[in-house]
């Protein structure tokens, strides 16, 4: 299964935000950022972190995308 952030660039974008506001604002790293970025695994505190600033659930950030079969 792999993820996409796609959802979380959308709020960015919405409340006119760049990326390295949201590192300063939620507190996570530019490795975090740059994971994030390229659609790969981050750890579950940095979605908690992200998720607490913006008052939202990981689905509101996180879409799971399923393996073809």
């Amino acid at each position: 299964m792999g993820v996409s952030y796609a959802k979380l660039w959308k709020i960015l974008e919405e409340k006119k935000m760049m990326k390295t506001d949201l590192i300063r604002a939620a507190h996570i790293s530019s490795n975090a950022m740059a994971k994030l970025g390229k659609n790969e695994d981050v750890r579950v505190n940095i979605l908690v972190k992200i998720c607490n600033y913006f008052g939202c659930t990981f689905d509101d950030i996180v879409e799971i995308i399923p393996e073809d079969k």
